[in-house]
């Protein structure tokens, strides 16, 4: 499977941080999967839509 066809989680940790991780496998200690799925590019324009402000959870 090549990079543009792969499939992603996005992924979210306890400080309110957004990431993607490869969907076939488990997401590192301290990340969960947040229940959107789908390509690189989908999965990054999610998580620009909805991590507005990158500082970390005080």
């Amino acid at each position: 499977m090549t990079e543009h066809n792969e499939i992603f989680n996005v992924v979210k940790n306890a400080s309110g941080q957004y990431s993607i991780y490869p969907a076939s496998k488990e997401p590192p200690a301290g990340w969960a999967k947040t229940g959107v799925t789908g390509t690189k590019e989908e999965c990054l324009n999610y998580i620009e839509e909805v991590w507005v402000d990158m500082r970390p959870i005080k």
